[in-house]
């Protein structure tokens, strides 16, 4: 092909090219070569396979397949791509199950650096899948296929009919399930339900009807992936339910979930319990054995932990990170994976009698209503 690239076998294929496993000769360099096909070569066909190269060239990142060459052959247009010399995710998870914990964080912190880079270009990818996040052989993960990508500020760089929906409906945000146009949060959606899945097995939404699947995206909340027998930890559940917030704004950028995730708070490490203070047991709060406002328990067999508050943003304010709910402790943040157990208490003379009072209403209150039943069936 063009005097230069020697085409091999063919390692993928959809709905526009196939991709070749194909020899640079020039530069003696294994690359993968995507081919238009002859039956949608048409104008508005090469206008996508143009932008596609366009696009992903922009992207020179580690976690980016990057492009090498655009050309045409024999009235075909093609795209040289790196070769990535491993598979897919969704052929990860196929031949081993769900992912382990740590594969999982990898898999998230590397894919959002990917995105969180195209963002930064302006670039969204609108069709992040298992298949479309590819791995080598030493484990890193690398974004591929910009296929339908679109730049955020030229609506009519994605070269779509108004108001039709392109993307993998499995991975559908919400915003774009109701015809509005695809931006930055839509993509960390589309993350999430890929990593719910290599968590769990399954994507969090399926349906037999298109239609049906695009009114869960909408309106259903995904069942947590502990209920699906994932053993996830509590703190990397809450950020995982969080990317799956039906609101954009409500969901945490690529930038803030790579960096979360870099950080290892996906562990969500307990700390210590806190020195008491001198005089603190006239009135300490909580109950003996109680676990402090905000903790939930992660189901049977698993340890109790803080869910973090999901990452509200508003507009405006995209890079401020996650809003900070009210602290259980200085040391504790926005993203707090903290845990530890409230120290008993022992009622107090006025929360004794405001007890003694509210127990007293409420027999009073029985009395009063069983007087009037008899009261009224006498009288009947």
């Amino acid at each position: 092909m063009a005097d230069r690239y020697r085409l091999h076998t063919v390692i993928g294929r959809g709905g526009m090219g196939e991709v070749w496993q194909a020899q640079d000769e020039v530069l003696d360099r294994s690359v993968a070569v995507k081919v238009l096909l002859n039956d949608v070569a048409d104008a508005s066909a090469e206008a996508r396979f143009r932008l596609e190269a366009q696009t992903s060239a922009r992207l020179n990142h580690p976690n980016v397949v990057g492009t090498l060459d655009f050309g045409t052959w024999e009235g075909r247009c093609f795209l040289v791509m790196e070769l990535v010399d491993g598979g897919s995710l969704a052929g990860e998870l196929t031949g081993g199950g769900p992912l382990s914990c740590e594969r999982l964080a990898q898999v998230a912190q590397e894919a959002a650096e990917g995105l969180a880079a195209a963002h930064e270009q302006g670039i969204v990818h609108r069709d992040i899948k298992p298949g479309n996040l590819l791995s080598d052989r030493h484990g890193t993960v690398r974004i591929g296929d910009f296929g339908i990508a679109r730049f955020v500020d030229d609506p009519s760089a994605g070269l779509t009919t108004t108001g039709q929906i392109v993307g993998t409906g499995l991975y559908l945000s919400p915003e774009r399930a109701i015809g509005t146009p695809a931006s930055p949060a839509s993509d960390m959606y589309s993350l999430g339900c890929v990593l719910y899945q290599l968590a769990v097995g399954h994507p969090p939404f399926e349906a037999d009807t298109p239609t049906a699947l695009l009114y869960q995206h909408v309106d259903a909340p995904p069942v947590p992936p502990h209920q699906r027998g994932a053993a996830l930890p509590p703190a990397f559940e809450a950020y995982l339910l969080s990317m799956l917030a039906k609101r954009p704004e409500d969901r945490p950028t690529a930038r803030q979930t790579a960096d979360w995730f870099r950080s290892g708070a996906w562990r969500g490490t307990p700390e210590p319990l806190p020195p008491e203070r001198p005089g603190a047991g006239a009135e300490p709060q909580g109950r003996p054995g109680q676990w402090e406002a905000g903790q939930w328990d992660a189901g049977p067999g698993r340890h109790r932990g803080t869910q973090p508050a999901a990452p509200a943003r508003r507009r405006g304010t995209a890079d401020q990170g996650p809003a900070t709910p009210a602290p259980h402790s200085a040391q504790d943040t926005g993203w707090s994976t903290s845990v530890h157990r409230v120290a008993p208490r022992r009622p107090g003379l006025r929360t004794s009698l405001r007890r003694h009072f509210r127990l007293v209403a409420v027999l009073g209150a029985a009395v009063l209503f069983a007087a009037a039943l008899l009261l009224g069936m006498n009288m009947f």
